[in-house]
């Protein structure tokens, strides 16, 4: 079972980034490089610096030099984050290459890809949200309210588990096929953003 796989590689990595807690940290990705724990670690270590980011950017009092130079790095991690999801479905494609499609077979709204991309966003949101729950400093109220949430969110888990096995043993059978399009992101991209081109005259 996939989720439950990369689940626990997901955990890993935000603990290990919170024992220093620094955007600027280097990732030492345990894994070996070009297994898919190694991917799976290095996507969720892009997830957990730009959670951090969308943080520090909100600060009320931010250098507004500061908070541009962040804008920039945070749109720069988007597009790290979406290639990393094409890396991701790379290998799905990969291994279920020789699946015999069903002619009854049907396409999915998204790629397991980017459905392990939203669990991996959702275990940061569970590590945070354990985190509220227990913080000692915040009121009963707070810490009740945020043990609904976060109960809420292992609910959650437990449906992504499901569904995510769902669509990958679909895929297995030929009952589902993938088909992955490329996010043609034109925001970054000096020939498609217009503020962008017009600059280079």
């Amino acid at each position: 079972m996939f989720a439950e796989f990369a689940f626990p590689i997901f955990e890993r990595c935000i603990k290990d980034y919170h024992v220093i807690d620094d955007v600027y940290q280097p990732a030492l990705n345990p894994y070996e490089k070009g297994s898919i724990e190694h991917l799976l670690y290095a996507k969720n270590w892009v997830d957990t610096v730009q959670w951090h980011y969308e943080d520090i950017i909100r600060d009320p009092q931010i250098d507004p030099v500061a908070a541009l130079d962040l804008k920039r790095k945070i749109d720069a991690s988007n597009q790290v984050r979406t290639d990393m999801v094409e890396y991701i479905d790379s290998y799905f494609l990969q291994k279920y290459t020789a699946v015999q499609v069903k002619p009854e077979a049907r396409i999915n709204t998204e790629s397991p890809a980017w459905a392990i991309d939203r669990l991996s966003i959702l275990s940061l949101k569970i590590y945070h949200m354990n985190e509220e729950a227990n913080r000692a400093e915040a009121t009963p109220e707070h810490r009740a309210k945020c043990q609904e949430k976060l109960n809420v969110l292992l609910d959650q888990k437990s449906d992504m588990f499901i569904s995510i096995s769902q669509l990958i043993e679909d895929i297995e059978n030929g009952d589902k096929y993938m088909k992955v399009y490329k996010q043609m992101k034109m925001y970054n991209d000096e020939e498609l953003n217009p503020v962008l081109y017009q600059n280079k005259k």
